[in-house]
């Protein structure tokens, strides 16, 4: 189970990396990229290639993270100037030559060989008590700042924007509402930690399980309306979705929760696997971090008012070409970085693992999560994950079919429940309705 764990927690914070270059380039840019995976395959292969012939895995990982920079670059001279339609056709056949490339130029990729046994990172470390309890700091420090971050938006959706500067409520009313603010937080991670317990019983010791987890569920959704004065009035006046968003939300950090418990014994009882989570959400952690600085800042306004409309941003001046073109680069390098640690995960590599279906698994994690917001962007890596790795346990329990009709089956489904998704909240869970720029 921990092990296990350990490898999803691994997917789950690659693809997130994956995401949040594609959330840059569409859900703040508003440019249409079908063939992000290109990125992925030449980050994974400028790495994986120049430490086999001696490189410093750091500066092979730089390598590669700035190539896929420079594809950006290439592809954005070439198409940026184009319509939309034509960026997403033009895409999807760059990402196409490039798993060719790396297929047919066998004295460089070795084709579908495949390459392996290239360095991987603290393979070799063998940490003693600082290092693990330091490392298991950090890891929770990360964790920590994310319930925080969620709990955050989550208040933010159930009260609307912060009151004017201008505007100071009496102290004792301050005083009560940060009391009612410290009681729900408190009283939201006790059940986020019951969900995390019922989650583990039920897929370690019993299904059975699985149905008390909605208790806690229940309980903490409902916990967040506690910091409001009224919250049974404002529950009825707001749209369903809000709550069933918060509940799919706190759903989700059970299961992160769960996870982490998972990752602190495998840090604990250190493996590479373990090593590589940790080296993985703290690369994460670090990219999110500078994201969020970069597209609060007047450039990330720039970029929100190109994809609104373009034409606006050329009237104030600005030039669009430009600031896409920027955009399309960092989105790149964000992948490559992320085809480094898909490239160390699987330890082996050939053209066969980069198919266009990873492009569109990432653009099904941006919508989930809601476009043009970095938090959705990880809590839909979360779900999307969670249900992969539920249904490969639960489905085969309750539907009798051989291993390729449930695989279709399991894809039919989660193309269904987006199809709901679109219906009931169009700008993704944790996405804003008024920066929506489907349909446009």
């Amino acid at each position: 189970m921990v092990g296990y764990l350990t490898s999803l927690s691994i997917f789950i914070a690659t693809y997130a990396l994956f995401s949040l270059g594609l959330n840059l380039q569409w859900g703040f840019t508003g440019l249409i990229n079908f063939g992000h995976v290109a990125f992925l395959t030449l980050g994974a292969y400028v790495t994986v290639l120049l430490t086999l012939n001696g490189v410093p895995i750091f500066l092979a990982t730089l390598a590669g993270g700035l190539c896929a920079a420079l594809l950006g670059l290439l592809i954005g001279l070439s198409t940026l100037r184009l319509r939309e339609d034509y960026l997403a056709i033009v895409t999807i056949g760059v990402a196409e030559v490039v798993r060719l490339i790396a297929l047919n130029e066998e004295w460089l990729t070795k084709g579908t060989r495949g390459v392996y046994g290239y360095p991987l990172p603290l393979d070799k470390l063998d940490p003693n008590l600082a290092v693990k309890v330091g490392m298991i700091g950090v890891l929770t420090g990360i964790f920590g700042l994310g319930l925080w971050h969620l709990w955050r938006w989550v208040s933010q959706l159930l009260t609307g924007d912060r009151p004017s500067p201008g505007v100071r409520s009496a102290p004792a009313v301050r005083l009560l509402s940060r009391s009612r603010s410290i009681l729900a937080f408190s009283g939201y991670g006790l059940c986020l930690v019951l969900l995390a317990v019922t989650l583990w019983l039920g897929f370690s010791v019993d299904f059975g399980f699985l149905f008390a987890s909605i208790v806690p569920l229940a309980l903490g959704a409902g916990m967040p309306y506690l910091q409001l004065k009224q919250p049974l009035v404002q529950l009825r006046q707001q749209p369903s979705s809000t709550p069933l968003a918060i509940a799919a939300a706190t759903f989700t950090f059970g299961v992160a929760m769960m996870a982490y418990w998972a990752n602190v014994i495998g840090l604990w009882d250190y493996t590479y696997k373990a090593g590589l989570m940790w080296l993985l959400v703290v690369s994460v952690a670090l990219v999110f971090w500078r994201l969020q600085a970069l597209v609060n800042s007047p450039w990330g306004r720039v970029l929100k008012a190109i994809r609104e409309d373009e034409d606006v941003a050329k009237a104030l001046g600005k030039n669009v070409f430009r600031y896409k073109l920027q955009s399309l680069m960092i989105g790149g390098a964000i992948a490559g970085l992320a085809g480094s640690f898909y490239a160390w995960q699987l330890t082996f590599i050939n053209p066969d693992g980069f198919i266009s279906l990873l492009t569109f698994q990432a653009w099904i994690i941006v919508v989930l999560g809601g476009s043009g917001n970095n938090v959705g962007t990880l809590l839909g890596a979360l779900i999307f994950w969670a249900y992969d790795a539920a249904t490969r346990f639960l489905l085969p329990a309750v539907l009798q079919l051989d291993d390729a009709r449930l695989g279709a089956f399991r894809v039919m489904v989660i193309g269904l429940l987006m199809i709901v998704l679109m219906m009931w909240r169009p700008q993704g869970i944790l996405g804003k309705k008024d920066e929506l720029s489907l349909g446009r």
